[in-house]
């Protein structure tokens, strides 16, 4: 397929997609997000390289991903369990509180700025020999992402992005869009790649 192909079929899947924000109530998830800040920080703002940040992430994606994980649709042991008590209105909650919150800024260090650089190409280019669509399609100019499917990556932590990215290309965690891509890339391409989306602002 094609790198516009490609793209239109994301963007197609973006217009389908159902799943939205239903309406959250913020100062609710507020208190309910107490047991995450454990992990992922207070406001959602992890301290760990390991755990995503969840602050200013789009509309609609922390719920999904709630969902995901109390279904096992995605798999993490330690989400499964804290998904399991939730309901749709606490995911709804949470996934609202998150969304409002300041995102995280990074920046790429200066040992690191020419390996982010090579990462620019496929963000805003693709790999057109292989066939894989430029990130910005789906994750925005400024990776700021596209409600409610595609997440923000600027500011993520380049670790968790490079983890996250080398899960899609082994297969341990699948996703019609992003595993195929993933796949494509070398090792190489996804730590460039994470180091320069982590830096976007």
């Amino acid at each position: 397929m094609s790198i516009t192909r490609t793209i239109c079929a994301i963007f197609a899947l973006t217009m389908m997609s159902t799943t939205a924000n239903a309406g959250g109530d913020v100062k609710a998830g507020e208190q309910k997000a107490a047991t995450c800040a454990a992990c992922h920080g207070a406001n959602g703002a992890s301290p760990n390289a390991q755990f995503p940040n969840l602050a200013g992430q789009v509309p609609g994606y922390i719920a999904r991903q709630l969902a995901m994980f109390k279904s096992g649709d995605r798999v993490n042991a330690i989400m499964k369990g804290l998904a399991d008590p939730l309901s749709e209105e606490d995911m709804a909650d949470l996934d609202a509180y998150y969304a409002a919150q300041k995102p995280a800024m990074r920046s790429v260090s200066e040992d690191q700025a020419e390996v982010a650089l090579l990462g620019q190409d496929v963000y805003r280019g693709g790999y057109e020999p292989l066939g894989v669509a430029p990130c910005i399609s789906c994750h925005g100019p400024a990776g700021h992402g596209i409600p409610p499917q595609f997440p923000r990556v600027s500011g993520q932590y380049a670790e968790y992005l490079e983890q996250q990215l080398l899960l899609f290309k082994s297969s341990e965690r699948e996703n019609d869009i992003m595993s195929p891509i993933a796949f494509r890339l070398s090792v190489p391409q996804i730590k460039q790649l994470s180091l320069y989306m982590s830096g976007l602002q």
